[in-house]
C-alpha cells in the first residue's frame, strides 16, 4: 500500500476538519469507521480524506468535497448521521469540526 496525501485539486473546493478526542469505549468504531469510507466516495463531489491519531489520542480527520452541496449530502446521510449520534454518546470526549474553502492548492511527489 502506498501512502499519499490527497492530490491537490483544482480550487475552490471545500474541506471538512473533523478533530477529536476518543473514550476508551471504542466498541464497534473501527466497522463504523470502515462502513463511513465506503459511503463518503459515493457522495458526488467527494474528493478524498486523510486521517491520522496521535499516541496521546488526538485525531484529525480532514475530507475533501468539491462544494457545499456535497458536504451538505454528507450530512443528510441517514447513515452518517446514526453514526454521528453513536460517536456522542459512545466514542468521544470531545470533537470540533472546522470547514473552510481552499482557494490555493498545490503539491509535490519525488518521482
Amino acid at each position: 500500500m502506498s501512502i499519499k496525501p490527497v492530490a491537490a485539486h483544482e480550487p475552490p473546493y471545500c474541506t471538512v476538519v473533523f478533530t477529536s478526542v476518543q473514550t476508551e469505549r471504542l466498541e464497534g468504531y473501527g466497522e463504523t469507521a470502515e462502513r463511513m469510507e465506503k459511503l463518503v466516495e459515493e457522495v458526488p463531489g467527494f474528493l478524498g480524506y486523510e486521517s491520522a491519531r496521535t499516541p496521546g489520542g488526538l485525531g484529525i480527520t480532514v475530507g475533501y468535497f468539491r462544494d457545499e452541496e456535497a458536504i451538505a449530502t454528507w450530512q443528510r446521510n441517514l447513515e452518517h448521521q446514526a453514526a454521528q449520534k453513536r460517536g456522542r454518546a459512545e466514542w468521544y470526549e470531545s470533537y470540533s469540526v472546522h470547514v473552510g474553502k481552499v482557494e490555493r492548492s498545490y503539491g509535490f511527489e519525488r518521482n
